[in-house]
């Protein structure tokens, strides 16, 4: 086994084909596909199949792709540490669903980290996709919630994934309204209080089960729907429209100005919020620092 193979295996993984791989990497697509057939016999796994819509991993080669980009990781770093005059560059990668204060904490590591070179990557995204970049190593932290609706379902598919739920907090259901909303004035708000108007929902993709749904009571009826892909436009819908969406209602005012407000949402439901990781895989000290902060920050916000 070289690293060159694995760096083959990482890249046709990430293309989804041979031809684009070899492409990728200017080598000779046999050349490309001996290496990985090589390195199959070597290992005793048949790394890919080939399907409808091109080639993809089998479980097995999953399972070596995630410990290929853990090795090439290493390799990266070894070679900044020990190339002459060449600091080395930290990586440090969370994906998670569209919550603010995961930025806001985000944005605590990287002032507090303060170095010149520094790679670090967050990702807003969808339920299923946040699983995936856990489970191929793309982020050390998938950060998401389980309810009374979902958990069975989620915890099952993690145990499946190789991934571990670490509990953050507890919050109840709330909803986030436009300071300027009819029900601003409100302590708490019900549904029917909200049947008039818009429901902003989280759109996710292909992987559309009710299970992925980033809001409560996905199942719950609603006359109006109004689907986004990102927190910015959310927000601004809020405002424009008099729409709400039903969160953990941890905000702050730092990043997000004073525009939202989040009233308390009488509900059954709670939100335990959290982090992936991979299994039998400890936090890097990035990680382990950035869940300090993370947990700092909401218990300063909600104090």
């Amino acid at each position: 086994m070289t690293l060159q193979q694995l760096r083959y295996v990482i890249q046709v993984a990430k293309s989804g084909s041979i031809t684009l791989a070899a492409r990728e990497l200017d080598v000779a697509q046999p050349s490309l596909s001996k290496a990985i057939s090589d390195l199959e016999k070597e290992m005793g796994v048949i790394m890919f199949v080939r399907g409808g819509r091109g080639i993809r991993l089998t479980d097995g080669g999953t399972r070596f792709l995630s410990y290929a980009r853990q090795v090439m990781e290493q390799v990266d770093l070894l070679e900044q540490q020990y190339r002459p005059g060449r600091p080395i560059r930290r990586v440090f990668a969370i994906s998670s669903q569209h919550y603010a204060f995961v930025v806001n904490a985000f944005v605590a590591l990287v002032k507090e980290y303060g170095k010149d070179t520094y790679e670090f990557t967050i990702r807003e995204s969808r339920t299923h996709d946040i699983i995936q970049d856990v489970r191929f190593s793309r982020s050390e932290l998938g950060i998401l919630f389980l309810s009374h609706f979902n958990r069975e379902v989620l915890l099952h598919l993690f145990q499946k994934e190789d991934l571990r739920f670490t509990s953050l907090f507890t919050a109840t259901p709330h909803v986030f309204i436009s300071r300027r909303h009819p029900l601003a004035g409100r302590t708490r708000v019900t549904f029917s209080d909200l049947t008039s108007y818009p429901r902003l929902v989280y759109e996710q993709g292909e992987e559309n089960s009710f299970y992925f749904s980033e809001e409560l009571h996905s199942t719950m009826e609603s006359a109006k729907d109004l689907v986004v892909t990102d927190r910015a436009t959310l927000f601004n819908l809020l405002i424009g429209l008099d729409g709400y969406t039903i969160c953990s209602g941890i905000l702050s005012s730092d990043l997000n100005g004073t525009d939202i407000i989040a009233k308390p949402l009488e509900s059954d439901e709670e939100m335990e919020i959290g982090y992936l990781t991979r299994i039998g895989e400890p936090l890097s000290p990035l990680g382990m620092r950035y869940v300090t902060l993370l947990k700092g920050y909401v218990a300063s916000v909600k104090a």
